[in-house]
């Protein structure tokens, strides 16, 4: 009898653990991932007035956010990124200037083809906060910021590219975008900027530039390990109906490596790269290393 007994109490215990483990539901996949990545930097040197070295009193602080979203389903792969980025510098004795001024959003639909491939359209946008000045030309009665020329603003220029084409996607963190029917849209709506028919305008007073070009862009993300990442992005832009002239070409390059120290602070080195005949005929070029507070947040 307690034989029995024990068995049925072992077949009941068994039922139990079997009923438990039926109950336990896989974790959700959600089908949206997105991550949120927001910061403060802030610099400051100071020196006594016989410092021997001799050096300038100065305060930079700025702030960044990048906001990427994803899905992907079946048939299809979409894609967010949304990247803003302001900061300043205050020297003894000089008005604030800027040291990093960008807004950029990409937005991508993407028809999967097979394993690798896709057939996109894609919405860009590219511009800037505030006003800009050129450093270079300086009144010889009043060096200030107030008195440098006026070069830039927001949506002066601003530049909105619409593409359609082919993606090769090869790997999680990069790919390839084959823009094949691109417009490239450059607005000047400051209407002084736009009467000195800068940024390629065709004539004083235009707004607004259309081109058709041939788009081609490679992306890069990826987490070297827990603590650092590495991003960059290459596009080049070939208009059509500018063969052989030097502004047919079109290049931009950044890239950025984030080194985080703690959950909450963060080392980060951006490089930008512009080669735009009809900005400058020069090549262009940024450099910003900064430390500061980071948040960050994400779902996959």
């Amino acid at each position: 009898m307690k034989k029995l007994s024990l068995l049925l109490l072992s077949l009941l215990f068994i039922n139990v653990l079997m009923a438990q483990t039926d109950s336990v539901q896989a974790p959700k996949v959600h089908p949206v991932k997105h991550s949120l990545q927001a910061g403060m930097n802030i610099n400051q040197s100071s020196f006594s007035d016989n410092w021997n070295a001799g050096s300038l009193n100065s305060f930079a602080f700025g702030w960044y956010a990048n906001y990427l979203v994803k899905y992907k389903n079946k048939n299809w792969d979409f894609n967010s990124d949304l990247q803003l980025q302001l900061g300043y510098v205050d020297n003894q004795g000089e008005t604030r200037k800027k040291n990093a001024d960008r807004i950029f959003y990409d937005a991508k639909a993407g028809f999967i083809l097979s394993k690798h491939w896709n057939a996109f359209g894609s919405l860009n946008f590219l511009s800037q906060f505030t006003d800009g000045f050129d450093k270079a030309i300086k009144s010889v009665l009043d060096p200030t910021q107030d008195s440098l020329p006026l070069i830039s603003s927001f949506m002066s220029p601003a530049y909105l590219t619409s593409s359609v084409g082919l993606e090769y996607k090869p790997l999680s963190y990069a790919w390839m975008r084959f823009g094949v029917g691109t417009l490239r849209q450059t607005f000047v709506l400051n209407e002084s900027l736009s009467q000195q028919q800068l940024y390629g305008l065709e004539k004083p007073g235009d707004k607004l530039r259309n081109q058709f070009v041939l788009q081609y862009i490679f992306n890069f993300d990826k987490d070297l390990n827990k603590n650092v990442n590495f991003k960059s992005r290459y596009t080049l832009n070939y208009d059509y109906f500018k063969s052989g002239k030097p502004n047919a070409f079109v290049q931009l390059f950044n890239a950025n490596l984030t080194l985080k120290a703690t959950k909450y602070l963060s080392t980060n080195f951006q490089v930008n790269i512009i080669k735009d005949y009809d900005q400058s005929h020069d090549i262009q070029w940024s450099q910003v290393l900064s430390i500061g507070l980071v948040y960050s947040i994400s779902r996959d």
